[in-house]
């Protein structure tokens, strides 16, 4: 297909996507406790240090983990990264392990109490972390994975903290700069959506690395208004749910 084609498949998918028409279209980020205005800190934390444990594990049972431990008195305190930091490491662990937020008693462990620590004490918070960016990804990438990268475990490798990005400005309530620049992550459903929209094809699924398919998706929509992680949840559930509608 010609790049004009292939744009105004991504259109129709999407009006899909927004018409119900593509099947189950809950995101595991979905499940969270609705916050309001004021909970921006709390909100900005929730979004951010349970993205880091998103890796190679069900995102649905995440966030439902990290909602108990988040509506938990006792469990709570796991999202304030100033709190984290004067915690005991056993006390972390036991609040991370209680719901299973944490899978790995070391490792998850580790890399939360690393990010809550480089936050807090580089920034104070999640929240001026992001003023400390002017809000702007290209900003925010240079910080998170190049200046402060060993401080970010996990969220500093490139497809998490893209979607992570996005996660920010659809959920966060983070108006982003340069939002345009955030990489469509090309996992196993993306990438069968590339192959089906011949972006790709089924060869290059296995031979090109996962930025070249990016780069591929950021020439195809470039001019076109829609930004490549637009198509993130469209295409996620297009995939998931067995290509149910036509395009």
């Amino acid at each position: 297909m010609e790049n004009a084609e292939i744009v105004n498949a991504c259109r129709r998918i999407q009006d899909a996507y927004k018409s119900g028409l593509l099947g189950q279209t809950v995101m595991p980020e979905d499940t969270n406790p609705g916050f309001i205005d004021s909970q921006f800190e709390e909100r900005l934390s929730y979004f951010t240090l349970p993205m880091a444990l998103n890796y190679q594990r069900d995102s649905y049972k995440l966030w439902e983990a990290a909602l108990k431990t988040f509506n938990d008195p006792e469990t709570k305190f796991v999202f304030d990264v100033h709190t984290v930091s004067l915690k005991s490491e056993e006390e972390v662990r036991a609040a991370l392990m209680k719901y299973k937020v944490a899978l790995q008693p070391n490792k998850h462990v580790n890399t939360w109490r690393t990010i809550a620590k480089t936050i807090d004490e580089n920034w104070g918070s999640v929240e001026n972390l992001i003023t400390a960016s002017n809000s702007d990804f290209l900003q925010l990438k240079q910080l998170i994975q190049v200046d402060y990268k060993k401080g970010f475990p996990y969220l500093s490798g490139p497809k998490i903290f893209n979607y992570w990005s996005f996660i920010l400005s659809t959920y966060g309530g983070v108006q982003l700069k340069n939002r345009d620049q955030i990489d469509i992550a090309p996992d196993t459903h993306i990438t069968q959506c590339s192959v089906r929209l011949a972006v790709i094809t089924q060869d290059e699924s296995i031979s090109l690395s996962k930025d070249q398919i990016s780069n591929r998706w950021r020439e195809v929509l470039k001019g076109s208004g829609i930004d490549p992680i637009d198509m993130h949840s469209p295409f996620w559930f297009w995939s998931r749910n067995g290509f149910i509608f036509s395009q």
